[in-house]
């Protein structure tokens, strides 16, 4: 019975990203044990996960499960985060393996010097390689995001009514999102009512949000769910939603797993990374707004806390008018 171990420490939307790759181990290696690492913060993402047997996590350092590893005694690991943390736990293992492709020079190049070398090819399918020894190849479908029972959201609850857009509001970088005022002239233009989402780092600029918003109807209210949901939650009010906004981040990769028709607003970074929804089968349920030909971007494969140049042209720049007119149609 082969046991396999996957390692990514992070993000949310990274380790969603890696779903496929864990159901096609299971799937195509006849009992196949799958086990994999992670950050304890990222835990809940995996635990319900059908095609993973076991999460190990990490506070801060490797050593505080190394010995655990080692005695279980896997066939192979696979490295999709292929960092200095994953090289040495593979390393202490010492068990065979691969790692993805992580292309951190071309990545450079393109945040420094604006010249692209980068491959059309989306991060799963970079995933992928790290498999190949396996003999496992892509399956070509979403993600997994399993919503537990007990986080299933009752919309009644809130007052959301049955037609409603999610907007993810928030990003890990400010570069990665829109200023307030730009989140609150795009609410004033959608026709729908939008249920804000985030968490609890994106309270205060959601409460400066919902002071900006023109009045509305009470058909077309916007209800503020920021910080008031579990990460499980806030999926599950994605999952039932018509259409979901959001910036480069977590929810956006949630909601490709429920192949959720997905307006994506792109700041500092750009969706030639390969991190962008991931629906190879639907591509037509998710679009890109970005500011072309700026020479400026990308300025990070992250973000930064401010824009660097000091005028924000990525995002202050967006066509909200061109966004809001897709997400009422």
């Amino acid at each position: 019975m082969p046991k396999i171990l996957i390692i990514r420490f992070s993000s949310i939307g990274d380790i969603v990203l890696t779903t496929p790759v864990a159901r096609c181990i299971k799937k195509q290696i006849p009992g196949a044990v799958v086990h994999y690492v992670t950050k304890k913060s990222f835990r809940g993402i995996l635990e319900n996960n059908p095609n993973i047997d076991h999460v190990y996590t990490i506070e801060k350092d490797i050593d505080e499960i190394t010995d655990q590893l080692k005695k279980e005694d896997y066939d192979f690991i696979v490295d999709l985060h292929h960092n200095l943390r994953s090289a040495l736990l593979k390393r202490k293992l010492k068990k065979p393996g691969a790692s993805f492709p992580k292309l951190n020079i071309k990545k450079f190049l393109l945040t420094q010097f604006k010249i692209n070398r980068l491959p059309e090819l989306h991060v799963v399918d970079r995933y992928f390689e790290a498999v190949k020894p396996l003999k496992i190849h892509s399956d070509i479908l979403v993600g997994d995001f399993i919503i537990p029972t007990a986080d299933e959201v009752n919309i009644n609850d809130f007052g959301i009514p049955e037609k409603y857009v999610a907007f993810a509001i928030g990003a890990q970088m400010t570069t990665k999102k829109l200023p307030n005022e730009k989140i609150a002239s795009l609410l004033d233009k959608i026709k729908f009512p939008v249920v804000l989402l985030g968490g609890e780092t994106d309270f205060d600029n959601s409460e400066i949000i919902m002071k900006k918003i023109a009045v509305r109807p009470a058909e077309n209210k916007i209800i503020n769910l920021c910080g008031r949901l579990n990460l499980n939650q806030s999926a599950s009010v994605v999952r039932q939603s018509l259409k979901i906004i959001t910036h480069d981040t977590g929810l956006m990769h949630i909601a490709s797993c429920f192949r959720k028709q997905t307006i994506s607003i792109w700041g500092n970074t750009t969706p030639d990374f390969g991190m962008y929804p991931y629906m190879p089968m639907n591509p037509a349920l998710y679009s890109i707004h970005q500011v072309e030909n700026l020479k400026c971007r990308p300025c990070s494969k992250i973000g930064y806390k401010e824009c660097p140049k000091k005028h924000f042209n990525c995002m202050n720049l967006q066509n909200l008018d061109k966004i809001a007119k897709e997400v009422n149609g």
